[in-house]
């Protein structure tokens, strides 16, 4: 009787295998590729989570070291501030203390234009101009816009502060045009050359004196100046965190 049971059964599996194969290989395929793809799925999670965390590991190493490298500069800056002011007391000359403050650009003013930002600006004075700053390089300027904080970028062609072309500090105002960055307004009679490094002036209370802005790559004769197409140091495209100039 058991014998008769089992080739029943082993009858019944083989009809199904030939009147239903199509329909169960099928069934077995979905199955399958149903496993491997939650598999695969699983693995490339893995795979993403053990990268990310490599990466980040590296990514903290960098900033352990470039931490270092800061920690000694703003030590070496302070010694030197306090060198120059010690200068300055025994000269009867107030104490010269310049600061800046991190500052958080929130959107673009508009989708089409990539030179203006607003930011996230704490007591911000709407009667100031300020000095904007990209690491360590300046970067534009901050305006007031309906009372609000908006970053001109150094191509917005509102974007005019002062300037010093070269080691013999060539007088000059740099200004955005879009397509070029020129410093205007050079005497006819003085001789700015490619390669030159155009640094700020301090001389409108902007930016302090020193500020490095980029270096000359083209030099131009106009009617009664000369003008500089010059090549910033910084190019912001999606710009985060910035400094402002705060003059004291």
């Amino acid at each position: 009787m058991n014998r008769l049971k089992l080739l029943l059964f082993l009858a019944f599996i083989a009809f199904v295998s030939v009147k239903f194969t199509d329909i169960g290989r099928g069934f077995v395929i979905s199955l399958n590729n149903s496993v491997l793809e939650s598999y695969l799925d699983a693995k490339e999670y893995v795979n993403d989570k053990i990268k990310e965390h490599f990466s980040q590991q590296e990514t903290i190493l960098k900033l352990r070291k470039q931490n270092k490298e800061l920690e000694k500069s703003a030590l070496l800056s302070i010694a030197f501030a306090g060198k120059l002011n010690e200068i300055l007391k025994d000269n009867n000359l107030s104490a010269y203390t310049p600061d800046v403050k991190m500052i958080r650009a929130i959107s673009y003013s508009n989708l089409n234009d990539y030179d203006r930002v607003w930011l996230d600006f704490k007591d911000f004075n709407k009667s100031k101009i300020y000095g904007l700053l990209y690491q360590g390089y300046a970067a534009g300027i901050v305006v007031a816009k309906d009372t609000h904080p908006l970053g001109l970028l150094l191509a917005d062609r509102d974007s005019v502060f002062s300037v010093y072309v070269g080691k013999s500090k060539i007088p000059g105002v740099i200004q955005g045009e879009k397509k070029d960055i020129v410093v205007k307004y050079i005497p006819l009679w003085m001789n700015p050359k490619i390669g030159d490094v155009v640094t700020t002036s301090g001389l409108d209370g902007i930016f302090f004196q020193g500020v490095r802005v980029g270096k000359v790559i083209e030099v131009r004769e106009e009617e009664s100046s000369k003008t500089a197409v010059i090549q910033p140091f910084v190019d912001i495209k999606i710009p985060t965190y910035l400094h402002v100039n705060i003059e004291p």
